[in-house]
């Protein structure tokens, strides 16, 4: 080590310590009061998202785009593009926004990729970005900058929500803590600036059992330095309504100057075909009464080595596909 250089810990405590302060600054306001499964709105004074707020993907001025992550049988790129057209075809619409998931390393812009906004349909990438405490570090500068360029190169608004579900525990060891989040996103989207990626709109998506805990608040990156606020929300082991499981999310979300995303949302295997209906058109009465929440993608897909309680791909039972069905072509989803 160079004679008089910081080491390594002692450059990362330095940054974090100056993004801990700018993000005070951003985060302040207390959250308004919220009834279970009600509409929320924020308190006088509060900020209010414009119509058109979400940054190059805009969000609708009336409401709500529908997506999904759509598993495919095959990961392949041909195979990526029938699932979602096997699935489109199944709900009589296409869908407003492809959900796909990518590693650091995982080129944006495949043929996969293109094929879906040659559709229509706008992306977003689920990207996991690097280590937090390696990417404030600048380890992982040239692959960063090597997407952002990909980003650019689309030529159309995508999405990034960049190192989703950081709040849960079992991803503590690569996300670090809220201070290396926070400044591993920050260092992230200023190099994607560097490279001209004004295209790109930048979703933070935790969990909502982060929210009902209250550690995801303090993952938050800032006001400027988001554009869509988003969170997951499942029905999995246990059938809680979703307008009671968004709560606490959502009276937080109200007090943001940002549309709502619902990046991935699921009723479980676990329940029966008709108990999964039912939650799913509860689903559609709660994000109708919210006018915030301006996308909503479910996650059409059963994990490998899940119980029942961790599927929750709709087909190919028909009474919850039917119940999604009725969703995706309500006036509040199509345009």
């Amino acid at each position: 080590m160079p004679a008089g250089r910081p080491s390594a810990s002692v450059r990362l405590l330095r940054i974090l310590a100056g993004v801990a302060a700018a993000a005070t600054l951003t985060t302040c306001g207390s959250p308004p009061p919220v009834d279970r499964g009600i509409a929320v709105s924020p308190p006088p004074g509060s900020p209010v998202a414009p119509a058109a707020a979400g940054g190059p993907v805009a969000a609708p001025a009336t409401g709500a785009l529908l997506g999904a992550w759509v598993r495919p049988e095959s990961l392949t790129q041909a195979g990526r593009v029938t699932g979602v057209v096997e699935f489109e075809q199944e709900l009589g619409r296409r869908l407003d926004v492809v959900n796909t998931y990518r590693r650091l390393r995982e080129e944006f812009g495949t043929s996969s990729d293109r094929t879906f906004l040659e559709s229509g349909a706008t992306l977003m990438f689920s990207w996991t970005g690097g280590p937090s405490a390696e990417v404030v570090l600048g380890d992982h500068d040239d692959e960063i900058r090597e997407r952002a360029r990909q980003a650019r190169d689309l030529d159309v608004p995508v999405l990034v929500r960049l190192r989703w579900e950081m709040d849960r525990p079992n991803l503590a060891a690569e996300v670090g803590s809220p201070d290396e989040y926070v400044a591993a996103w920050r260092h992230t989207r200023a190099l994607f600036a560097q490279e001209g990626a004004k295209n790109v709109s930048w979703v933070w998506c935790p969990t909502q059992e982060g929210f009902t805990a209250g550690r995801a608040q303090d993952f938050y990156p800032g006001d400027d330095q988001v554009d869509w606020t988003c969170v997951d929300v499942y029905a999995g082991s246990e059938l809680v309504p979703l307008g009671e499981l968004l709560e606490p999310f959502l009276r937080w979300a109200a007090a943001r100057p940002h549309p709502i995303m619902i990046g991935e949302y699921g009723v479980s295997r676990a329940w029966t075909a008709t108990q999964r209906a039912s939650w799913l058109r509860d689903a559609t009465a709660v994000f109708r009464r919210n006018t915030q929440i301006k996308a909503v993608l479910y996650f059409e897909s059963n994990p490998d080595n899940r119980t029942p309680a961790g599927e929750f791909a709709l087909r190919p039972d028909r009474a919850p596909l039917t119940a999604f069905r009725s969703t995706a072509l309500d006036p509040h989803f199509t345009r």
